[in-house]
Formats: C-alpha cells, sequence, structure tokens
C-alpha cells in the first residue's frame, strides 16, 4: 500500500457546501448533479438545516485553524434557492466560530437567474467572490442551458453578470466548454472579453454514458483546439489583464511548482463536499454510495477528512494513471489530469490535453523565464507588437531579416 499523502489532507482542504444538493432552477443538458436526488429519499427537504450549517462552520473552521484564510463555498443545485437568510445566518456563524487570525471568506457559484439588487448588495457587502455559470454568446449557451420551463437563460445570465458588476461584486465566470460552444473558441472568449469579464475558467465537459461518454461532451480534438485557439488570442494582448485558470495552472507548473488546481495535481482528495444534511462525499464528481466517508453530525470532520478511505482516494490518481502518462514529457503539468475524465482507464481528455502542452510549451518557457529574471510575464507579448512597415524598395538588413525569423518560429 502507498505511503499516506504528506501533510494529512486536514492539514491543508477545503470542503465545498451543498446546501440545497442537487436541486436546481435549470436543467442543464450536460449536468451531473441532478441525478444525485437518488441517493436520497424522494420526500427529502433538500435544505441544510441550523444545526448542520452551525456544526459545518464550527468544525470546518476548527480543521482549518492552522490556515489562515478559510473559504466557505457555496454551490449547487443552485445555492440561491436556499434564501438571503441562509446566508446572512452563515456570516454569523463564522464571525461567532472563527478562530483568532483566522481570515473568512466566501465564494457563491451561481447561474445568475435568480440574482437582484439584494443578492448583490448582500454579495457585496459580505465580500463573496461569486462565479458565474456562463458558456458564451446565446447561440452556444442556451440550447444546453434551459429553465425548467425549458426556457433560454443567457439573456438573464448577462443582467445579472450587469448587476454584480454595477453593484462591484467580486466575480469570475466559470465556462462549461461543451460540444455546442467548444466550435467556436474565440468568439466565446471575445464575447466573455466584450461583457468586462477578467477571470474565467474553462470546464471542459464529459459526462460518462454507456462506456463512452455524451453527445453533450467535448471530444478530445475539440478540447485541445479550444485551448490553442482561446490561448492564441490571449498571449497575443491579455496576458496580465485576463486571467484564465488553466493558462495560471501551466505557468505555475512551468515554473516547477506544485500546480494550484486539484485537476492537474499529483494527488487530489483535499476538494471534499458537504451535502445538504450533513454527508461528507470525497469530491463533488464522486458523490456515489462507495465515496461516502460519513456524517459530520455523527462522525468528527477532522476524522472523516483523514479517513483511510479519502487518503486511498486521494492517491488513487497518481498510482492507477496509465504508463503513457509516466512516459509522457507533460507529466510534470497534468498528472493524468481529473480523473472523473478517465474512460476505459485513460483520460478522456489525453490528446486534448498534449496537443495544448505542446502548442504552448515555448511561451511558457518565455514567460517562467521572465518570472525568475524579476520580470512580468506579460513581456512575452512584446514579440506580437506591430513594428513599422518598411519603406518601399528599402531593403531589410540582415539583422532584422534574423529577428523577423525569430518571432515566426517562435509563433509556429
Amino acid at each position: 500500500m502507498s505511503a499516506p499523502v504528506q501533510p494529512p489532507i486536514s492539514a491543508g482542504f477545503q470542503l465545498m457546501a451543498k446546501p440545497i444538493g442537487p436541486v436546481c432552477n435549470l436543467r442543464c443538458a450536460y449536468c451531473y448533479y441532478l441525478p444525485k436526488r437518488e441517493l436520497y429519499p424522494p420526500d427529502e427537504p433538500w435544505r441544510m438545516t441550523d444545526a448542520v450549517l452551525e456544526s459545518y462552520t464550527r468544525q470546518y473552521l476548527e480543521c482549518s485553524a492552522p490556515a489562515p484564510q478559510v473559504v466557505f463555498s457555496w454551490q449547487g443545485g443552485e445555492p440561491a434557492l436556499m434564501g438571503l437568510g441562509f446566508y446572512r445566518r452563515a456570516l454569523e456563524l463564522q464571525r461567532q466560530y472563527a478562530r483568532p487570525g483566522q481570515a473568512v471568506s466566501n465564494s457563491f457559484q451561481t447561474n445568475g437567474t435568480l440574482l437582484d439588487d439584494e443578492w448583490c448588495r448582500f454579495l457585496r457587502e459580505g465580500k463573496f467572490l461569486v462565479g458565474l455559470s456562463l458558456d458564451g454568446p446565446p447561440e452556444v449557451h442556451d440550447p444546453y442551458r434551459r429553465d425548467a420551463q425549458g426556457q433560454p437563460t443567457c439573456e438573464r445570465v448577462l443582467g445579472a453578470l450587469k448587476q454584480l458588476r454595477r453593484h462591484q461584486v467580486e466575480l469570475n465566470v466559470l465556462c462549461s466548454v461543451q460540444r455546442l460552444n467548444a466550435q467556436q473558441p474565440r468568439q466565446v472568449y471575445r464575447f466573455l472579453k466584450q461583457q468586462g469579464v477578467r477571470f474565467v475558467q474553462f470546464i471542459p465537459v464529459v459526462v460518462p454514458a454507456d462506456g463512452g461518454v455524451s453527445e453533450h461532451s467535448v471530444t478530445p480534438g475539440q478540447w485541445g483546439s479550444f485551448l490553442c485557439e482561446v490561448f492564441d488570442e490571449w498571449i497575443r494582448s491579455d496576458v496580465g489583464t485576463v486571467f484564465i485558470q488553466g493558462f495560471d495552472a501551466a505557468l505555475a507548473a512551468w515554473m516547477g511548482f506544485e500546480p494550484p488546481v486539484c485537476v492537474f495535481g499529483e494527488t487530489c482528495g483535499r476538494a471534499l463536499i458537504i451535502e445538504h444534511n450533513g454527508d461528507i462525499y470525497s469530491c463533488d464528481h464522486f458523490v456515489t454510495p462507495e465515496h461516502k466517508l460519513g456524517n459530520l453530525t455523527q462522525t468528527p470532520l477532522k476524522q472523516l477528512v483523514d479517513s483511510a478511505a479519502q487518503q486511498q482516494f486521494a492517491l488513487r490518481k497518481r498510482d492507477a494513471r496509465p504508463d503513457e502518462c509516466k512516459r509522457c514529457r507533460f507529466d510534470f503539468a497534468c498528472h493524468g489530469a481529473c480523473p472523473k475524465d478517465r474512460v476505459g482507464g485513460a483520460n478522456h481528455l489525453c490528446a486534448g490535453y498534449k496537443r495544448f502542452f505542446e502548442h504552448i510549451n515555448p511561451y511558457m518557457e518565455q514567460m517562467a523565464e521572465a518570472l525568475r529574471c524579476g520580470q512580468p510575464a506579460a513581456v512575452v507579448m512584446e514579440q506580437f507588437r506591430e513594428r513599422p512597415a518598411v519603406k518601399k524598395g528599402r531593403r531589410r538588413t540582415a539583422e532584422t531579416r534574423r529577428r523577423r525569423a525569430g518571432v515566426r518560429k517562435q509563433a509556429t
């Protein structure tokens, strides 16, 4: 058996909360969480009680006591369905149980369709970081993201985005990359920029189905093309002004650091889930009976987080990845990516990731070197700046030809 994860998982973990479980006012075609209703009785109230909220808040802060920053992450389903009163109470409990020296913050992942001015004022005053789900312009967002009545949602999401910006709420956009919007990478990226979005997470949709993946899932080729084309837009003008989680994670890997997101880490297991009733699961992508660790109202949270079951879950990512991953020259940046995307043992998106890493390698090396020299990563953009045109009839010097040839070589 492999040696335990070091340091212990409880020394640095995040417990994301699903206070209303999988209940949602949308019916997204690719949603993997709505079926989780089947894990609980049909008459389940699907609301986190005050007793569970208090136990969660107290124990999470106790377990996180060595950490200077503790983040409460609220997800769903649609967490706004809990109502503002629930989150006002959550902030009260956080103030009550926070240890000396602990800084507490909150994040809130939402589809945005229920947000109004009162919500936005609260989120601003509570200093919440809001993650807004938006898959791009209406023609690629609406086909897959409709409400329970079958109506499109993009315009409502864009309205929420405008309200959040008007109230100066800190936000980022979570863009699910599915079979449709994956065909328009540049249009999606430009659209998000036009909306004033400066922080983006691109999340590949991979939903297992019949031994393969669903018709809504992104293909490996689409995923690689999407990342490469967005990167090509970003590297020319947006380094340092638009922040894309996957690109930041890659740069960290090229700098020799452990990737900051679990998807690319050597092991996982440090992003657990608490359901509405206090049940703790290994990960929100593994909310299954075999990955249920227990309930924090019955067993101390620290004991569940550091349990042998969670240790094994954390190590399985590293120990069960294919030999091809171990031989890959980009294993340092990927580590087999997310185990949820493994279909038949191999990662469904492997070919796409390889293409992406090959494509960005020269630029990542340049940015990493710039940072090591105390320069900003944005200096990489200088090679793309337009140079003065050579006057007609004027011969280029040998030095000019060499310089331009070098730029073209780096850009290919």
